[in-house]
């Protein structure tokens, strides 16, 4: 199983430490006909319209796109951005999971802060760390809603598609990097 980590911006070192602690091959991902040879891609955290930009001067958005439509991908917390179909006050990214992120919603990074929460599936106590982080402020029908903080959508998955609010790589709990790994088995 290689699962690719988009590496052109954020926490891409962290992720490939979790991937590979759950028994799997890390790739990082620098451009589009890298995406050829994975069987998953997770979009890190860090700065979403930094990793846009970067993305754009590395002419990946199309092939980003093709490959949400038709393999796993898991965005955590700038990632999340990156792969909703909608953002509100901007325009969308990759633009395939069909949810609404709402960026930075508890607050700037003074505000950040690890609180435990349940995720349907995966855990009844994972440790959620929250950065600047974004929410779900809305999903379609179809998606299901994985883990909800205070009434706030903090991770959800549509078809093959996962994302969440928090950053799961910098905890040592790797249950939910394993339910995406499982996802694309």
């Amino acid at each position: 199983m290689k699962i690719g980590v988009l590496a052109l911006q954020g926490a891409v070192t962290e992720h490939i430490k979790a991937i590979e602690a759950c028994g799997s091959e890390a790739v990082p991902i620098k451009t589009a006909a890298q995406l050829q040879d994975i069987d998953g891609l997770l979009l890190p955290g860090g700065e979403s319209t930094a990793m846009r930009r970067l993305i754009d001067y590395a002419n990946m958005l199309p092939a980003l796109q093709q490959f949400a439509e038709n393999k796993p991908v898991f965005g955590t917390c700038a990632g999340l951005i990156l792969l909703a179909s909608s953002v509100e006050e901007e325009e969308a990214h990759i633009g395939q999971m069909r949810i609404t992120a709402r960026r930075n919603a508890f607050g700037r990074q003074i505000d950040s802060f690890e609180t435990p929460i349940a995720i349907q599936g995966v855990s009844d106590h994972f440790p959620a760390v929250f950065i600047r982080a974004p929410k779900i402020a809305a999903v379609e029908e179809q998606v299901e809603v994985l883990a909800v903080l205070d009434g706030d959508i903090v991770c959800a998955r549509d078809r093959h598609l996962l994302a969440c609010s928090f950053h799961p790589e910098l905890t040592t709990d790797l249950s939910l990097m394993n339910y995406f790994i499982d996802m694309c088995k």
